[in-house]
């Protein structure tokens, strides 16, 4: 597995500043986010001088893009701001595969209109998911088109809440672009160790073969996000299970502090090394 870390973690918008951090604190691959080189996260347009900026700057570091970062809300409750995150996709999609970016990683949304990461009650409404859905699959022709895969996080306030859900939607879609983000910190919201490692390992049997990226974040038991290592998350499980499935793909830290992260780095790298 090759370590890295989300690159918004790091300060900047230059992008040899920000992935220079991301090297000399110990990671070798990254999930980038146009926000690092000062524009919005979902744009309307990259300048093909930023397109090159972002290649230079990867080469220079030795640092690798493992994903980018295409988050909007796919079931927001007005159609108008869901065609408006699709259209700004196509932008981020093309830009993954100018730099060879291999996978672009969505939110499946909430129908909570003032932020797509909180949970809504019509989330578990059949119109949610048909209209996530309809998105869902509109994006995947724009993957298709550029040679990019797309990769969905089960998330407990979003309309994909588990990994018998993501592998429902990857049933759905028919298609081998759509893959799975496995967090474990997202699998649950409170839970004491043993009862994570339970949800944790359903959670790989579930989606193996169709993981893309591990994330590794953490949470206390009172359901408080916590830095890797820190909370009820069995990591040498996690990752004992991922690779019995044949997973070797980046696994990515984040919701961490820049000046945690050198401590992360060495934390993860015993374990997976």
């Amino acid at each position: 597995m090759k370590l890295g870390i989300f690159a918004k973690t790091f300060p900047g918008t230059d992008p040899h500043e920000v992935l220079a951090s991301v090297h000399d604190n110990g990671f070798a691959t990254a999930q980038f986010n146009l926000a690092c080189v000062g524009l919005p996260s979902m744009p309307d347009a990259v300048p093909p001088e930023t397109v090159a900026a972002i290649r230079k700057a990867s080469i220079a570091t030795g640092v690798s893009l493992c994903a980018l970062s295409g988050t909007y809300n796919m079931a927001h409750p007005d159609k108008i701001v869901r065609d408006t995150g699709l259209r700004q996709l196509r932008t981020v999609i093309e830009t993954a595969a100018a730099l060879n970016i291999p996978l672009v990683t969505l939110c499946t949304g909430s129908r909570n209109a003032e932020d797509q990461w909180a949970h809504h009650p019509d989330n578990s409404d059949p119109s949610a998911w048909a209209d996530m859905a309809a998105g869902m699959a509109r994006a995947l022709e724009m993957a298709e088109q550029h040679g990019v895969d797309l990769g969905i996080e089960p998330e407990q306030a979003n309309v994909v809440t588990s990994a018998a859900d993501a592998m429902r939607l990857i049933s759905e879609m028919g298609s081998k672009r759509l893959r799975v983000v496995l967090d474990p910190a997202n699998l649950f919201e409170r839970a004491d160790r043993q009862q994570a490692a339970a949800i944790v390992a359903k959670a790989i049997e579930t989606a193996s073969g169709h993981i893309a990226m591990a994330h590794a974040k953490d949470r206390h038991a009172d359901g408080r996000f916590a830095t890797s290592g820190e909370g009820v998350v069995d990591f040498p499980a996690f990752i004992l299970r991922l690779r019995a499935t044949g997973f070797d793909g980046p696994l990515v830290t984040h919701g961490l502090a820049a000046s945690e992260a050198p401590g992360v780095a060495t934390f993860l790298a015993g374990l997976v090394t």
